[in-house]
């Protein structure tokens, strides 16, 4: 099964995290099917290809709770549905 979830990164107290598209029985920080979007909760900026989840979400990818909430806050379910 394939997961949307965050890839940690960046230095200790100082994280941020990339949204990718992973098997679901692959470590955390293991490799990526594809590199999505990325955030960064100290500043609360996100960037997302919204395309590409798109399409990976249409394939069936689950994404995790953390990043659901995320794509919630960009709308990115309302324009699946459209």
């Amino acid at each position: 099964m394939i997961k949307l979830r965050l890839k940690r990164y960046g230095k200790k107290f100082e994280a941020s995290y990339r949204i990718v598209a992973i098997n679901s029985r692959s470590r955390r920080d293991g490799r990526p099917l594809e590199e999505l979007g990325f955030y960064n909760p100290r500043t609360n900026e996100t960037q997302l290809q919204v395309p590409n989840i798109i399409k990976r979400l249409k394939e069936g990818a689950q994404p995790t709770e953390t990043v659901r909430r995320i794509l919630e806050k960009a709308k990115v379910y309302d324009q699946i549905n459209v």
